[in-house]
């Protein structure tokens, strides 16, 4: 066989009772199901970024809004250029310049020519002429195409150019002819009002999360400001007095506080605006003070460490008791989970708005595992985004021997996932504390409870975390 199953494990309780080992499943089921989005609100598209929208946006007006040269060159009709050639190119009388974000033709038309306009000044290109024309100018009236200035001479009565010369007073600048060496079809080089989305269109729909192409597109259609779940403010603290900041020297029986920052940068991975909070000592009034102060910015609450049954447990010692007896559903509820790393978990509100409180437990890998499976999907919840998981993956097992699990747990494991090759590689082992394996991992390989054994080659689940 390819794995081991474990044989039935006891019935538990499904009360929730202070006895009861929960599924991975029910405490994730019972922490989403108390946690609602936040509301919307309107912000300039600087700020939006990052955020989801909450209604369809609908395009105002076409875009772009009037046909425009994608080219600089010169605007021209096309039976005038069919026969051109480098050897007999086509003569044609320049009669001015159209510029972009001008609505008129150039400012060296004369008074005679001031007639011989339209489409709000800019000039007619009649047969045998052509106009000066930049990139995103509007394509004036009787042009048909536009053809790049290097196939011409750009009006300099020599061979082809390279560069546009601009206008100006000096003969020099421009010899009022052209010569086109190349023939081009009708609405070559131009870009057709409407050709991007149309008036009418939807531009994004709601749910979309906003990144600087879908911001790009709102300022382009002319919305200042939009209407959004805002990214969720998220605070991590960590505890424990043997944490020391990095950067400072560690005395005997210390170690450096990594989880908070791992964690704080999870969360803005994630999506959200996310602070960190400098390890909090092992003092359960010092820990509930801080956690108050906290309170004003945050929208949610993480703790790492303290939650497990340990004498210095102060997470458990200083949450255990701060619900509302009047609210239900308030206070933090302390429990053990059926996985391997991340048993003990707590979950709860805190605070007169009954802030979300995820308690995370303090080995490296515990609370990092426990942050994707479960305060990542809270984060997306709370944008009010509908997939708030990881994506999953099935992989051939790749390894040296068999894995191990423990009966009744599923066990997280950390990998690297060969997408091409459809296998999955474990790194490093299964101890809660080895951060260096976790820093090479890019997924999570999953052993279900009933398994204890795994050989090579048998296809596994993987949560994707790269993605």
């Amino acid at each position: 066989m390819s794995t081991t199953e474990a044989p039935p494990a006891d019935a538990h309780s499904s009360d929730g009772g202070p006895d009861h080992l929960w599924s991975v499943d029910e405490h994730l089921d019972d922490v989403l199901g108390a946690i609602r989005p936040l509301e919307p609100i309107e912000l300039q598209l600087p700020d939006a970024q990052g955020c989801v929208l909450v209604e369809d946006v609908v395009v105002p007006l076409a875009l772009p809004p009037f046909d425009n040269s994608s080219m600089d060159g010169y605007a021209v009709r096309v039976a005038d250029i069919a026969d051109a050639s480098t050897e007999f190119p086509a003569v044609l009388t320049v009669i001015g310049d159209v510029a972009a974000g001008s609505g008129g033709g150039s400012g060296d038309l004369d008074d005679d020519d001031a007639e011989d306009t339209g489409g709000g000044g800019l000039p007619t290109v009649g047969p045998g002429e052509a106009a000066r024309i930049m990139t995103g100018a509007p394509l004036p009236p009787g042009a048909e195409a536009v053809v790049p200035v290097e196939w011409t001479d750009g009006g300099s009565g020599g061979g082809p150019a390279t560069a546009m010369r601009a206008a100006g007073a000096n003969p020099e600048d421009s010899t009022g002819e052209v010569r086109v060496h190349r023939p081009a079809e009708a609405r070559a080089h131009v870009r057709a009002a409407g050709s991007d989305v149309k008036a009418g269109d939807i531009a994004l729909e709601a749910g979309t999360v906003l990144g600087p192409p879908q911001i790009g597109l709102l300022a382009a259609i002319g919305r200042a400001t939009v209407l959004v779940r805002p990214r969720p403010r998220v605070v991590v603290m960590s505890t424990g007095s043997e944490l020391v900041q990095p950067g400072e020297k560690l005395a005997a029986g210390q170690i450096y506080d990594s989880n908070s920052f791992a964690l704080t940068a999870a969360a803005r991975a994630a999506g959200a605006i996310a602070y960190r909070v400098g390890a909090v000592t092992d003092d359960a009034d010092v820990l509930r003070a801080t956690i108050e102060d906290q309170l004003v910015r945050a929208d949610l609450l993480v703790t790492t460490g303290g939650v497990s049954v340990g004498a210095y447990d102060v997470v458990k010692e200083a949450l255990s008791s701060v619900g509302d007896e009047d609210e239900a559903g308030s206070g933090v509820d302390f429990r053990k989970l059926a996985m391997q790393p991340g048993k003990p978990q707590g979950f709860g509100s805190i605070g007169p708005d009954h802030t979300p409180l995820l308690a995370l437990p303090g080995n490296p890998v515990s609370s990092y595992v426990s942050f994707e499976l479960f305060v990542r999907p809270v984060v997306r919840a709370l944008m009010g985004l509908p997939d708030v998981h990881r994506p999953t993956a099935r992989a051939t097992l790749d390894a040296d021997g068999p894995l191990n699990s423990p009966a009744g747990r599923r066990q997280f494991l950390r990998g690297v996932h060969d997408a091409q090759a459809g296998t999955v590689r474990p790194v490093g082992g299964s101890g809660s504390h080895l951060i260096a394996a976790l820093a090479h991992a890019d997924c999570l390989l999953v052993v279900p409870e009933e398994t204890v054994s795994v050989e090579p080659g048998t296809e596994v689940e993987v949560v994707l975390l790269a993605q």
